[in-house]
């Protein structure tokens, strides 16, 4: 069987840094200081996720410190005004949190960060337990497969699959995570097909077909 990391729980790591309700506020900037983190788990109970906490929660209280900012201003950022005189991390997080599953694909975890612009992503459980954690620097760690478990897998699953009894005619190379096929094949429709699955492959860059059909080499 492939190595291949195709889900969150593959990639994620279980040794979490996380604060309770009742964390203060120098006690959650020394905890991600001393961990290089920007974001941590608040949790309650026996380890359930109920809001996040990052540097983004923390700055208002510098910012306002001073007061530098106009009346208009300050109405338009109400969220912030509170959390600049928050001293607790259930008055400082951000809730519900973003969160993920572990079955989850590395493809749906990267896009839930994109489109809620987040780094880092607590995985939960069905009941919101903490399992771990999974950041953008996770999910590109597909990426460092090896070009010869790559090369093997699309020979297996694709190469194999599509052209039975054909497969010889294929030749496949990986180089930096590109996939080049080469060779005849007899039903050109499925190279397109070929193209889309290799692409799917977990750690594949980029595949350059290079396939044509059997009838153009009598």
């Amino acid at each position: 069987m492939s190595g291949t990391p195709h889900i969150v729980s593959d990639v994620m790591t279980q040794t979490v840094v996380a604060v309770g309700r009742d964390a203060p506020f120098k006690e959650i900037v020394r905890t991600m200081e001393q961990w290089k983190v920007s974001a941590m788990p608040v949790l309650e109970g026996e380890g359930r996720v109920v809001g996040v906490v990052s540097e983004a929660d923390l700055l208002p209280k510098e910012e306002f410190r001073e007061g530098g900012q106009s009346l208009s201003q300050q109405r338009q950022r109400l969220v912030d005004v509170a959390k600049a005189g928050a001293t607790r991390a259930e008055e400082l997080m951000s809730t519900p949190a973003v969160t993920v599953h572990p079955d989850a694909t590395l493809a749906q975890a990267a896009r839930i960060m994109a489109v809620r612009q987040v780094k880092r992503l607590p995985v939960v459980d069905d009941i919101g337990m903490l399992q771990g954690v999974v950041s953008r620097a996770d999910l590109l760690k597909v990426f460092l497969r090896p070009d010869d478990d790559i090369e093997e897998e699309v020979r297996r699953t694709v190469v194999s699959y599509l052209f039975p009894g054909f497969s010889h005619a294929i030749h496949v190379n990986v180089h930096d995570g590109v996939v080049t096929l080469r060779g005849h094949v007899r039903d050109t429709a499925l190279i397109s097909v070929a193209v889309r699955l290799v692409r799917a492959v977990e750690g594949v860059v980029d595949v350059e077909p290079q396939l044509t059909g059997e009838s153009t080499h009598p």
